[in-house]
């Protein structure tokens, strides 16, 4: 099942996840690879493509899981938590409808 996971940034995060990106990068890529990821990025804090340093607010990613707990494991190992660059995450089941 698809499950969507969305981080919410703490205020200045930008340097925290800065430090770990490579390492975010490396687990999504994993996911592609396998054939599980749909969509993944982050939500710049201004309206731009390159928000420069105003960072960012938070992410989105749309991945298959065999369960909600699997989904919610992968979610708390993300390295954007681990440096404190999250303040929270919400996993939930997601159903695609389009496209």
């Amino acid at each position: 099942m698809l499950y969507s996971i969305v981080g919410i940034d703490k205020a200045n995060s930008l340097e925290a996840r800065m430090a770990v990106r490579n390492e975010h990068v490396a687990r999504l890529k994993e996911l592609l690879e396998q054939g599980r990821l749909i969509i993944a990025g982050p939500n710049p804090a201004i309206d731009s493509d390159d928000p420069g340093e105003a960072g960012f607010s938070g992410s989105i990613i749309v991945a298959e899981f065999d369960s909600l707990q699997a989904a919610e494991d992968w979610a708390g190992d993300d390295p954007y938590i681990k440096s404190g660059a999250y303040a929270s995450v919400m996993v939930k089941p997601f159903k695609k409808v389009l496209p």
